[in-house]
């Protein structure tokens, strides 16, 4: 017979098995597969000040080596060519350059808004269960039409930036379901969640976007190469 030791303790670390006495009129619900839990601080903390000590230390080492890319003062009379929104825009400048106004300036970042208000309803974020560890057939479906209509509305518009990544990476979610995809590949996709998957989407997205209307727009939005931006 086992013995148990009843003491109050609030690391959750150092009593890892606990006991609760729950009366009759206020029922638990049983939580199953959660993992132990590890303290916010000083677990946490101190990462995260490290980390905020490592990119105050770069980025104070990058201004001290490039000078800030300022421009001369702005002029009402003369509109630059081309005229580049703050970099942090240039992801919708670039979708302005693809789709009409309405769909690149109020429908696509209205249907972002109303996506991060939904997350928190969504019980796909409420566990770190892979995409392959629930039922996946109907969900990949699904995915799979999805990504079909959004293909086929960005080969319309010829919207390549967003395109490629797209299919990458609904191939990378899919190549578990595949019988050639390689066993190590296999395990460590089929654990990756859908919430991630979708997150990996928007991120990757949103930088090669901006990535291309920084180094690739020259005057009138036309793709230039780099080394060629000083030729105009």
């Amino acid at each position: 017979m086992s013995e148990f030791r009843l003491e109050k303790n609030s690391n959750a670390k150092a009593v890892p098995k606990r006991i609760a006495l729950i009366r009759r009129e206020a029922p638990a619900r049983l939580l199953e597969g959660r993992e132990e839990v590890t303290m916010t601080a000083p677990h946490l903390l101190v990462r995260e000040v490290i980390l905020i000590q490592v990119c105050l230390i770069v980025l104070a080492l990058a201004s001290l080596l490039f000078d800030a890319p300022l421009e001369g003062i702005a002029d009402p009379s003369t509109t630059p060519n081309p005229a580049k929104a703050p970099w942090y825009f240039l992801g919708l400048q670039e979708l302005l350059h693809y789709f009409p106004p309405v769909v690149a300036g109020v429908l696509l970042p209205a249907l972002v808004v109303i996506g991060i208000v939904l997350i928190p309803y969504v019980r796909v974020n409420l566990d770190a269960a892979g995409l392959y560890e629930r039922p996946w057939r109907r969900a990949l479906s699904l995915l799979a039409t999805l990504t079909a209509l959004v293909s086929g509305i960005l080969i319309a518009y010829e919207v390549w930036a967003v395109l490629v990544p797209t299919l990458t990476i609904f191939l990378l979610m899919a190549l578990p379901a595949l019988p050639f995809c390689p066993a190590g590949w296999r395990h460590r996709l089929s654990k990756v969640p859908l919430s991630n998957w979708i997150m990996t989407w928007f991120v990757t997205v949103a930088t090669l976007l901006t990535l291309i209307g920084v180094l690739f727009r020259g005057p009138g939005w036309a793709w230039v190469w780099p080394w060629r931006q000083g030729i105009y």
